[in-house]
């Protein structure tokens, strides 16, 4: 009678471990959603964000591999981030900046144009101040398409190792 509520004992309580240890992985699997789930929806609006959470995704990925095997499975594709929306994340990134380079291009091209004109109207000579003003417009024009430009490789770099 001793080794049948003993034997019974150890069935419940190899069942209750099991249960435990599955509860834990739904658990892991929720916070794994929970933490991931902004860094989607983040990456969509900006794809410089990849830069922060790609890293962060690769390291849960070692911790939870069990977890993240799981969530591949049901998301059909790498889990949080698939290679087509690294891919794609890069292309916005460099779209956005050919956008910002046009843009920087024309509202330069505007400010110089109207130091220009004023150059232009000006009698006799142009004074020092408007040739000072137009050199001026020409520098932060550069300065500016160099912070930008760095930022923009930087990024870009980052992004298409991701994808590789």
């Amino acid at each position: 009678m001793m080794l049948i509520v003993a034997g019974a004992a150890v069935v419940l309580l190899s069942l209750i471990a099991v249960q435990i240890r599955r509860l834990r992985r739904d658990a892991t699997m929720v916070r794994l959603l929970e933490t991931f789930a902004p860094a989607v929806a983040a990456v969509q609006q900006d794809p410089k964000q990849l830069l922060t959470w790609y890293p962060l995704a690769k390291v849960s990925r070692k911790a939870f591999p069990e977890a993240f095997a799981q969530l591949d499975a049901a998301a059909g594709g790498v889990f949080p981030f698939t290679r087509e929306q690294l891919v794609a994340a890069h292309a916005r990134w460099t779209s956005e900046w050919l956008a910002w380079e046009r843009a920087h291009d024309a509202e330069y091209a505007l400010k110089a144009a109207q130091v220009q004109d004023e150059i232009d109207r000006s009698p006799g000579q142009p004074s020092p101040l408007l040739r000072t003003r137009l050199a001026a417009v020409d520098q932060q024009k550069l300065e500016r398409y160099q912070q930008r430009y760095e930022e923009y490789i930087k990024t870009a770099k980052a992004l298409a190792a991701f994808a590789e």
